[in-house]
């Protein structure tokens, strides 16, 4: 399994009380996506850059064609461009994977915190997997997890934990997840806006 599915399972995990906007978690996955894929030689971090490396299959659908979207042509891409790229639409492909997979279910009555319907991991070594390395505040996971708002705060020691690449990484997911909320805050006081002209009439 990879980092960016045990989030996608954690999220899954989320009560419903605690609704996740999906575009926060998409630009999160596409970041965990950036650590898989420099896991498995895919890519390496350059300053800001992702610089795409060998390309050869990983074994996973969803990295596979993260690995095939990589921009392969000097100045090559950066880590924000990518998570804007990739990101859009990426929490709705990954519960998709899963169900695919046989990893999810749709109970009745269990509202999904990532999209409208209904679905929850089952008992499964990728679920046991992704929710040890919860328990124990994996630093990258946990601060991924954070900047999508599964939890508040991110582990306390992921600074001293990260290498130039990784807070490179972190960093800008941060960035990006703010830039949208603060569209999404512009929208709704506009929208708010809106609504009180009307009420004048």
């Amino acid at each position: 399994m990879t980092t960016a599915r045990d989030l996608a399972i954690v999220a899954l995990g989320v009560p419903p009380d605690r609704p996740l906007e999906q575009g926060d978690l998409s630009l999160a996955l596409a970041g965990a996506e950036v650590f898989d894929l420099i896991e498995a030689k895919a890519l390496v971090v350059d300053g800001d850059r992702i610089l795409p490396s060998a390309q050869a299959p990983i074994g996973d659908r969803l990295l596979d064609d993260a690995a095939t979207a990589l921009v392969r042509q000097e100045p090559y891409e950066s880590i924000e461009d990518w998570l804007w790229r990739r990101g859009r639409g990426l929490s709705s492909a990954y519960v998709d994977e899963l169900e695919r997979e046989g990893l999810t279910k749709r109970p009745r009555g269990l509202r999904s915190p990532l999209r409208g319907g209904r679905t929850e991991p089952v008992e499964s070594a990728a679920r046991r997997r992704a929710e040890e390395r919860w328990a124990q505040d994996e630093p990258v996971l946990v601060a991924l997890a954070a900047a999508a708002g599964i939890r508040d705060e991110p582990a306390e020691d992921a600074p001293e934990l990260a290498g130039d690449a990784v807070a490179a990484v972190l960093a800008a997911v941060g960035s990006a997840v703010q830039e949208l909320r603060a569209v999404r805050q512009r929208k709704a006081i506009e929208d708010a806006a809106f609504d009180n002209i009307w009420r004048g009439y």
